[in-house]
């Protein structure tokens, strides 16, 4: 079954889905800044777009480029900063 997620007013949309590789999403974000918390680690690669990510106890925003993928960790919060419209995967461990 594919569920469908919208966050902040609109400007995150994402499709979720699980398969043998586990639970997953894939979606797309407009430009602005965003905050998100996580209950289980995640990895997040970037299709499309432009985006710097800050990670829990970091103090600056690392930007990753088209195929880069971040390990974000369980029961944390993390912001992104995207600059262009960006397209992206997540999965979740």
């Amino acid at each position: 079954m594919i569920s469908n997620n919208e966050y902040f007013d609109g400007n995150v949309k994402s499709l979720g889905y699980e398969n043998s590789n586990g639970r997953a999403t894939v979606g797309v974000m407009e430009e602005g800044e965003y905050e998100f918390n996580t209950g289980a680690p995640e990895k997040m690669t970037l299709i499309s777009g432009a985006w710097a990510i800050q990670l829990p106890g970091s103090d600056g925003f690392v930007s990753y480029g088209q195929g880069e993928t971040v390990a974000i960790p369980g029961n944390s919060s993390f912001k992104l900063k995207i600059s262009q419209p960006c397209a992206y995967h997540c999965a979740f461990e």
